[in-house]
């Protein structure tokens, strides 16, 4: 009786233990026109075409779960917005991608990225 007492505290520990509940830590905030297999950006850049993608990859360095998102600006003008709720186990990359099909507007463009409703940075960018 005392061995299954044992062994459900041990089993009981281990599945607290892998729980996932601690909060993500954004590292990086990548931007470019392509992503490796990892979500990561795999061609780093600022300066796009009017129909290119436009690729953001939020970084975190650790397990944990959070609601990463995006707002997009054409100047001061909020054009898009795009929310995920992750969980991670270990360092992760989150994407998130930013297109129109008849081509995007000539001009100056930022994305902020935040975590939890936080701000975790921005990156400018512009269409040629």
């Amino acid at each position: 009786m005392r061995t299954i007492a044992v062994a459900m505290i041990v089993t009981a520990a281990l599945a607290l233990a892998g729980c996932n509940n601690d909060p993500l830590q954004v590292t990086a905030i990548q931007l470019g026109k392509s992503l490796n297999p990892d979500n990561s950006v795999g061609t780093f850049t600022t300066s796009f075409k009017s129909r290119d993608t436009v690729y953001v990859s939020v970084l975190t360095g650790a397990s944990g779960k959070g609601t990463l998102s995006t707002t997009w600006y054409y100047g001061s003008n909020k054009v898009s917005e795009m929310t995920k709720d992750v969980s991670y186990r270990g360092s992760a990359a989150t994407e998130f991608r930013f297109h129109n099909t008849a081509g995007l507007p000539l001009g100056a463009y930022r994305v902020e990225v935040f975590l939890d409703g936080k701000s975790a940075g921005e990156r400018a960018f512009k269409i040629e």
